[in-house]
């Protein structure tokens, strides 16, 4: 069992950085892929970024060249520095956890702990 919680968010210009960090417990974190997601009003859940056990990672196309996803395995701790921020990047933010390996995961689906949310809220 991993709990994971989020935190970081807040509300930014457009232009600005934010970093948010997804903290774990239970068992080690390095096991597991890690993925950040978000979610508008009215829209559904999207993928954002995402790491995987072996440190590989893979960004959506929305946010590739201003977002950065990694890992400090010693804090049991994955960040998204998200640069250049975009109202359109507003949404409320939440990383998963997967054991499954392979490589990065990208779907919803395949990720079984969730954190609660952190709201991301970027004015024009």
């Amino acid at each position: 069992q991993v709990q994971l919680v989020e935190s970081g968010g807040g509300l930014v210009q457009a232009g600005g950085s934010l970093r948010l960090a997804c903290a774990a417990s239970g068992r080690p974190f390095s096991t597991y892929g890690v993925g950040w997601f978000r979610q508008a009003p009215g829209k559904e859940r999207e993928f954002v970024a995402a790491i995987s056990w072996s440190a590989l990672y893979y960004y959506a196309d929305s946010v590739k060249g201003r977002f950065t996803i990694s890992r400090d395995s010693a804090k049991n701790t994955v960040y998204l520095q998200m640069n250049s921020l975009k109202p359109e990047d507003t949404a409320v933010y939440y990383c998963a956890a997967t054991a499954t390996r392979g490589g990065v995961v990208t779907g919803l689906n395949q990720y079984d702990y969730w954190g609660q949310g952190t709201q991301v809220t970027v004015s024009s």
